[in-house]
């Protein structure tokens, strides 16, 4: 078959290109206390979406840094005590999308809830207040200033605090919830389960925001990683600060929080993947501890993978 990247043999054993932050661990321990510290002033307006088996709400919460999120939720009306749960999380600068593709897990007595991710296509707040450029892109926001300023530390948590929030309802187990998603969406599903341990069952597929640097040696800092070109041609044309701008990005590399995953993981992956590379999924993907099934399109790229939405379907259904 043609290669993009690695062979599979190779893929299955690569560890990352990335630089790991020395202080990496703390970082995220003081990022949860900050998350914990904040009241979330939990919302819920009812919906004008209206079906039989289910009530439609928008959910909207505090995150950190004062922003307000929303997310839309869903609760079948009709169970016999505390059921499971599924989060959904959006590909990138997209938004939580229709209603009706959150009924599938109603009909199972399910409920749903479904983010909007902060500053991008849905109705979250972006609460702004970084040093540098805002022009382009969101994972090179913040970059210029301390670290605890990078917006995605704020959207990972946003994830995990999303879980906390509706692992709290009295109608959800706690202990049945799972998290899903597509690229953008597939790495906040990891991040929501590496940073909220409780999360049972994962489903990313092709994630983002993995192993930067390998994206840059591959040459494809195009499309999806387009911003990290774009950075360097403005703030450091020579790549003077080259290590440390890749250090810094670790922080939310999502390979660095694989290893906190406790769920059991089913993980899509297309191997013509030119937006998302294989081997910058492998990398988080080779660190995870927890039980994992692959799902493997050899010719496939960043696209719709036949099957794989039944296969999310089925695995999300013994929750």
């Amino acid at each position: 078959m043609p290669l993009l990247d690695m062979p599979l043999d190779q893929l299955k054993t690569y560890q990352g290109r990335n630089p790991r932050p020395a202080d990496l661990d703390d970082y995220w321990e003081a990022a949860l206390q900050e998350m914990r510290a904040t009241d979330p002033q939990v919302e819920l307006v009812p919906s004008e979406f209206t079906t039989p088996f289910a009530e439609c709400f928008d959910l909207y919460f505090t995150g950190v840094r004062g922003a307000r999120i929303h997310a839309k939720y869903v609760r079948p009306t009709r169970t016999g005590g505390p059921h499971p749960a599924v989060l959904q999380f959006h590909g990138y600068t997209g938004n939580s999308g229709d209603w009706q593709d959150k009924l599938q897990y109603a009909a199972l007595g399910f409920s749903v809830a479904a983010m909007d991710v902060r500053g991008q296509g849905g109705l979250s707040e972006d609460t702004g207040g970084v040093k540098g450029t805002t022009h382009h892109g969101h994972f090179i926001r913040g970059l210029d200033g301390e670290p605890d300023n990078l917006l995605f530390r704020h959207i990972f948590l946003d994830a995990a605090q999303l879980a906390s929030i509706v692992m709290s309802f009295p109608e959800v187990d706690e202990n049945r919830v799972g998290a899903s998603g597509w690229s953008q969406g597939g790495a906040l599903t990891m991040a929501c389960a590496a940073l909220e341990p409780r999360i049972r069952k994962a489903a990313p597929v092709y994630p983002f925001l993995s192993d930067y640097k390998r994206v840059w040696e591959m040459d494809l800092a195009k499309d999806a990683y387009a911003e990290l070109r774009t950075y360097f041609r403005h703030f450091d044309p020579q790549h003077k600060r080259e290590d440390e701008i890749f250090t810094k990005l670790g922080y939310i590399d999502i390979q660095h929080l694989a290893h906190r995953i406790r769920a059991e993981l089913l993980i899509g992956v297309g191997l013509m993947d030119p937006i998302c590379p294989p081997s910058t999924q492998f990398a988080a993907i080779n660190k995870v501890t927890s039980p994992v099934q692959l799902e493997i399109y050899p010719d496939f790229g960043h696209e719709g993978l036949p099957g794989m939405q039944d296969k999310i379907y089925q695995f999300m259904k013994t929750l």
